[in-house]
């Protein structure tokens, strides 16, 4: 997608037996992504995502497009709404999945993600702050050039369920769900707009590794690594498909 890796799908699973069993929440100021900036381009009544995976470019009318190739959605409508913003609306169908309202400093430098999430049952937010690290090429909109996110400022993610057997993991997370075993094959992320599908891999019982599949490919690393005193599980998602690592801290429900 964007900005927001983690918002669309959360690796994850649910009750409790093992370290694992409960509810979690993502502890904010400890999201991180690192890796390949995000590249944009609001030009000539055009916007092109150029780091997206598969890129693509829409007219920036307003009106709603057709996009192909992407697994989370198949339009997208962009608008510019001042001379230093401008909201991205993704839908599936009918259905809007999320929407980026986004605002660049009055210096250019810094710019500002609201992004709403609306794939599950409940809307899920985030805000965040992005450098630029690459400039916005003449006669285009501040938007134009390339971000690296610097750290988030707000927003609500969603607690995440997870439960560990000896056999397999469970994950539920607003209304998507996962029930895999430890053998390697794949097994479908229920309520996923996506369609991904997950293998796992059982390290030692602190230990999960999780591997995302969409589209007949590879686009996740996901290790899950549950701290000694049960209360925190460490996140470290390497995204294959846009070259970014997200990390985060799970905080356990009491």
């Amino acid at each position: 997608m964007r900005l927001l890796i983690p918002t669309l799908l959360l690796p994850a699973a649910a009750l409790s037996d093992t370290g694992f069993d409960g509810t979690w929440k993502t502890n904010m100021e400890s999201l991180e992504t690192t890796g390949k900036p995000v590249v944009l381009l609001l030009a000539g009544g055009e916007y092109t995502c150029s780091s997206c995976n598969p890129p693509y470019t829409v007219k920036a009318d307003g009106a709603e497009h057709r996009v192909t190739g992407q697994p989370y959605f198949d339009i997208a409508k962009v608008r510019v709404t001042g001379p230093n913003s401008a909201d991205i609306v993704l839908k599936q169908g009918s259905k809007e999945l999320v929407r980026f309202s986004d605002t660049v400093s009055a210096d250019g430098t810094m710019l500002t993600s609201k992004v709403t999430n609306l794939a599950g049952v409940q809307t899920v937010t985030d805000e965040l702050t992005a450098k630029r690290v690459a400039a916005a090429p003449a006669d285009s909109h501040p938007l134009s050039g390339s971000w690296v996110e610097q750290r988030h400022v707000g927003g609500d993610l969603r607690p995440v369920q997870y439960r560990m057997t000896a056999e397999g993991f469970e994950m539920r997370w607003n209304g998507q769900s996962y029930d895999a075993k430890f053998d390697g094959r794949e097994y479908p992320v229920a309520g996923d707009p996506g369609k991904t599908t997950v293998s796992l891999k059982k390290i030692d019982d602190a230990t999960v590794e999780e591997t995302d599949h969409r589209q007949g490919k590879v686009v996740d690393e996901i290790r899950l690594a549950l701290a000694e005193d049960g209360n925190t599980i460490t996140v470290i998602d390497k995204d294959i498909a846009r070259g970014q690592t997200v990390t985060y801290t799970l905080e356990k429900q009491h």
